[in-house]
């Protein structure tokens, strides 16, 4: 029975060198990135994979499919709470690592298909010993000069008393499996940033924003100190 999919054929050398970089550190014997041919990327892969956003000067969407799960369960230390997009991150920190200058956001699980689908968007198959071992797609962007919110709250409409939930990260922390199968109360987790270093915010798990943590009537607030990349909603 044949698979539906979606073809890409398109490639750039800026996509494959971030490309070398993931495949570099991906766990398990080591694979190769190359342009995708002219075939088709099964759809029922794409329920597989992660996807995660990268905004910074140069903004990225990237999406990871590998087929065989083995050295992946292996590197999560066989442990069912362990995601497999907490797995596949570092891989995918590597390969945001040579855009530069931004942010990783949350690795979520599942590929969306329009990624594939994109004209923007360049995919490469991850080959190994034994051929095909999964897909790698990103689609790099320049972001458009940011604004302040204010500026398309007008153009809103009816929807601007819609709530939506604002997330704030003020760092993150690299742990091995013991590590965390040994946590407890008391245990202290050491973050990646120093004090007083700039908070991220999200906004429905896609980074907005930079801005200093302060308080506000003994509560946490955050003062907004960029804009990185707002939506224009009509």
């Amino acid at each position: 029975m044949s698979l539906d999919g979606v073809q890409r054929t398109s490639t750039g050398q800026d996509e494959l060198v971030v490309a070398q970089a993931l495949v570099s550190a991906l766990p398990g014997p080591p694979l190769m990135a190359q342009p995708h041919g002219s075939d088709l990327v099964p759809m029922q892969a794409l329920e597989t994979g992660v996807s995660a956003t990268y905004v910074g000067p140069r903004s990225a969407d990237l999406s990871l499919i590998v087929l065989d799960r083995t050295e992946l369960i292996a590197a999560g230390g066989g442990d069912a709470r362990v995601r497999l997009g907490d797995v596949l991150r570092p891989a995918l920190e590597a390969a945001s690592d040579v855009i530069g200058g931004g942010q990783l956001g949350e690795v979520g699980d599942g590929v969306p298909a329009s990624l594939f689908q994109s004209a923007d968007a360049v995919v490469f198959d991850l080959i190994g010993e034994e051929g095909v071992a999964g897909w790698f797609a990103i689609a790099l962007r320049t972001p458009a000069p940011p604004r302040a919110f204010r500026d398309v709250s007008s153009r809103l409409g009816r929807i601007s008393t819609v709530q939506m939930t604002l997330a704030v990260e003020i760092g993150r922390a690299t742990v091995s499996v013991q590590e965390l199968l040994d946590a407890q109360p008391g245990t202290v987790i050491e973050l990646d940033r120093a004090v007083g270093s700039e908070a991220d915010v999200f906004l429905n798990g896609r980074m907005i924003a930079h801005g200093e943590i302060v308080v506000v009537d003994r509560r946490f607030a955050v003062r907004v100190t960029e804009v990185l990349d707002p939506q224009d909603e009509t």
